[in-house]
């Protein structure tokens, strides 16, 4: 008795694919997602703190675009967390998990303030920038190819292998923060070249942001077209749905994952040369700021595609600096601002449940009739 039993129960609630669901509807659940943990939010601020739940998301927006300063810094922030995002998402698409931006993009930061302290003195201002810009490339696709190579040959597990090396830069970063300390022993680097600025990004008018965010503009746009229209695109898209289909049919599925790797490090080095060149003028083993872990999360959600992704980087950006503010407004911990964000981005990751399946319940009787 108790198998049929059990049968029947398992049939009262049954999940099932969904047809592919037309883009405003996709995008209704996801703006209703966003609404109902919005109301969520509130009821526990009001339980927990008793503070109004309208003012405090009031103080959010004003913390993100309350003045043209924090504008500028919004828009920063998103364009330097897009750049990773574009970098992990061919590697993804290929389902090839690339964990280790991080460390990609602090080994990109490392050879743009390596380039700048070595020969900011000793190389005129165009030659230094172009030679800044190629060790940051080069710098972040070897970082990426390692593993790459490892995995194409050996089959080794990318995963682990990424987010190891991830480690190892850190370690590398602070022995030559160290290094380079100012003054010894401090573990600072400080500015680097303040007075001659050699090495700098040009500032293009009154916004010492705005090439950074032109820069990455047009990343965006060129590795949509990539992933969509080029042949490598097209291959790297197959590997990932089929490595034996893409044999199959003369893809050469080694060359494709070494290739796809090393434009992934390529463009993780770019956003190291913006963040060391473009905006801090310093390195840390902080740099990254965590951003090769947040992309892994923006990639997702946009589902790899890097024009959705200017969304989600802006989503997410606009949630951390509105929570930064909550926490000085209100003096409220920061961590009770990281769970108010937390529940806002589970509530949107939930969300593409809805969207690509449906939920059935049948009643009891419904069941007991078959």
């Amino acid at each position: 008795m108790s198998q049929p039993q059990k049968a029947k129960h398992e049939q009262l609630l049954h999940i099932s694919k969904r047809a592919a669901l037309p883009m405003w509807k996709s995008w209704l659940i996801r703006v209703l997602s966003v609404v109902a943990s919005l109301i969520l939010c509130a009821i526990i601020i009001v339980l927990f703190t008793g503070d109004n739940p309208i003012q405090i998301y009031a103080t959010m927006i004003k913390g993100a675009v309350g003045t043209t300063r924090r504008v500028w810094g919004l828009l920063q922030n998103v364009a330097m967390l897009l750049c990773v995002s574009l970098a992990v998402t061919p590697a993804f698409k290929m389902r090839f998990w690339n964990i280790g931006a991080e460390g990609q993009v602090l080994m990109g930061g490392l050879a743009t303030a390596s380039v700048m302290i070595l020969f900011g003195s000793k190389l005129p201002p165009a030659l230094l920038m172009i030679v800044v810009i190629l060790a940051s490339i080069v710098a972040g696709a070897i970082w990426a190819v390692i593993p790459a190579i490892f995995k194409a040959f050996w089959n080794t597990n990318e995963t682990l292998f990424t987010l190891m090396m991830n480690y190892i830069a850190m370690q590398i970063v602070s022995y030559f923060v160290y290094i380079w300390s100012v003054p010894k022993g401090s573990g600072k680097i400080g500015v680097i070249n303040a007075a001659t600025q050699a090495g700098w990004l040009p500032s293009l008018g009154k916004h010492g942001y705005l090439l950074n965010i032109l820069i990455v503009a047009v990343l965006t746009v060129a590795v949509y077209i990539y992933l969509k229209y080029s042949k490598h695109g097209y291959e790297l898209t197959v590997v990932g749905e089929s490595e034996n289909t893409a044999r199959y049919i003369g893809i050469n599925v080694k060359k494709v994952i070494i290739r796809t790797m090393l434009l992934s490090g390529a463009l993780c080095g770019v956003a190291g040369l913006l963040l060391v060149s473009g905006t801090d003028h310093t390195i840390t083993r902080d740099t990254a700021a965590g951003r090769g872990f947040t992309a892994i999360m923006v990639s997702w959600l946009a589902k790899f595609n890097p024009l959705f992704m200017v969304l989600t980087s802006l989503l997410i950006v606009f949630m951390q600096k509105g929570a930064t503010e909550i926490s000085t407004v209100f003096g409220l911990n920061d961590s009770f601002s990281d769970i108010i964000t937390g529940i806002i981005i589970f509530f949107i990751i939930g969300s593409e449940f809805f969207i690509n399946y449906t939920v059935n319940f049948r009643s009891s009787k419904e069941v007991a009739a078959q």
